[in-house]
């Protein structure tokens, strides 16, 4: 390569050695360095990174055979979609040139790329990393679905398979109501969509739980679903979400994120929808199962209760037993001194006097008569000259035998009982309904039929 490519001065001197400037030389060398490779790609493992306060990074290019100072410049950082780590294979594009005050030979990055991996990976695991230090991928703050929500939000195309999918399982398992609330789910425009999709079918009255998905595709249609904003957005959703995005392989950070990842759309339809007809062969045996139990109880609970009544009825008799014997001895008592069986002894002892007046009075002789006469008229004027004392002995005397007196007994109330025979009746058992008896007063004589007779025990 000739001087005069390079764009050096000619010496002023018209002879003598050519001398040159270390400016000279340095901007030459940056100029052949531009005009020869201009803007190109290099790949190597990046090194020493330094990110200096100024946003500017700084490493160094490395290969088998030779090592590559970089430095790449604050604007050029913030557009990257990934961060710089040591140790990544990186495709950087530039241009070659020399830092003059140093005369540093490097390379001036403008953009860069993870070769291999790939961008969009590299970007994907970044993202995981800074939600799993954010708590967001943690499984202890997953919920549980609830197993009957009143309302069922979906996000999701309003055209695509995945809604269609869906409002089908529902069908089959147990009628549901689905809020729709339309995004779009696939390109450029899909996570913005699809976050605000999700935050106006949250705020929906009565919605228990949300699916989000799509249905199958390539890592390119999926990719909205991986998008930061969007995780973050379904990490902070008041009710359960499950996620469904394409098919059973495809995983995403949304699925991640979750409160629970669905294979695919049908499947989160399964788990957020009930089956009716399993929880009705569950209901059933349930209860029959406690029909059985309820019958055991109660028949447990019976025998329980009978033996419990045969201790107490047995407690009752042995605590009353002494108290019953002494209540058997008052009724004995009472019937002893029943007034009926006063009068009924008192109506036989006076039966047995009378006849003994009447038989004595048959054997008395005249003169006895006579005598008996003489005898009552000297009681009665002894009586009227007897002294205070005697009199009132007399009439105590008196007053004692008119009491004993069975006449004295009917004076009171008291009434004596005859049969047809004319003997006293003591028992009722002695009559029977229909008979006729005859009932002496103190004054005067009844008849009466017998229309109802009541027996003592």
């Amino acid at each position: 390569m000739g001087q005069s490519k390079l764009s050096f001065r000619a010496p002023s001197q018209p002879s003598g050695p050519t001398v040159w400037t270390v400016g000279q030389v340095v901007r030459g060398a940056n100029r052949a360095l531009e005009q020869r490779f201009g803007l190109l790609w290099i790949e190597g493992e990046l090194t020493g990174l330094k990110l200096a306060a100024s946003g500017h990074a700084y490493f160094t290019l490395v290969d088998d055979d030779a090592a590559l100072p970089v430095a790449m410049w604050r604007t050029s950082v913030e557009r990257l979609r990934f961060r710089l780590v040591d140790g990544q294979v990186l495709r950087v594009q530039g241009r070659l040139g020399i830092f003059a005050k140093q005369g540093k030979f490097q390379f001036y990055a403008e953009h860069a790329e993870p070769a291999g991996l790939g961008a969009m990976m590299l970007e994907l695991e970044q993202r995981k990393q800074r939600l799993a230090a954010d708590g967001l991928l943690a499984a202890e703050r997953k919920r549980e679905l609830p197993p009957w929500p009143r309302a069922i939000g979906v996000v999701t195309s309003a055209h695509g398979a995945a809604i269609h999918d869906i409002l089908e399982v529902a069908r089959r398992r147990c009628p549901s109501h689905v809020i729709l609330s339309p995004a779009v789910v696939q390109g450029p425009d899909a996570p913005r969509s699809l976050v605000r999709a999700l935050q106006r079918v949250q705020r929906w009255p009565g919605v228990g739980v949300v699916i989000i998905g799509r249905g199958g595709g390539s890592a390119e249609d999926l990719w909205a679903f991986n998008d930061e904003r969007l995780a973050r957005a379904v990490a902070a959703c008041p009710v359960p979400v499950v996620s469904a995005v394409g098919h059973e392989v495809d995983v995403t950070i949304c699925d991640l994120v979750a409160d629970l990842r669905a294979a695919t759309p049908s499947h989160a339809a399964e788990l957020v929808v009930p089956d009716l007809h399993a929880v009705l062969q569950r209901l059933d045996a349930l209860s029959r199962r406690l029909a059985r139990a309820l019958e055991r109880s109660t028949l447990d609970e019976r025998a329980r209760l009978e033996a419990g009544r045969a201790r107490l009825h047995g407690l009752g008799l042995r605590l009353h037993q002494a108290h019953r014997e002494r209540l058997g001895g008052l009724v004995r008592r009472l019937q002893a001194h029943h007034p009926q069986r006063r009068v009924a002894r008192d109506r036989r002892r006076l039966e047995g006097l009378v006849a003994r007046l009447r038989a004595a009075g048959r054997e008395l002789a005249p003169s006895a008569r006579m005598r008996l006469a003489t005898l009552d008229r000297r009681l009665v004027t002894i009586g009227g000259a007897l002294p205070r004392t005697a009199r009132v002995r007399l009439a105590r005397a008196a007053g004692a035998l008119q009491a004993l007196s069975p006449l004295g007994v009917l004076e009171r109330g008291y009434a004596v009982a005859t049969d047809a025979s004319g003997r006293a009746l003591c028992d009722a058992r002695r009559v029977q309904e229909g008979d006729e008896i005859a009932l002496r007063l103190h004054r005067g004589r009844l008849r009466a039929r017998v229309f109802e007779r009541e027996d003592d025990p």
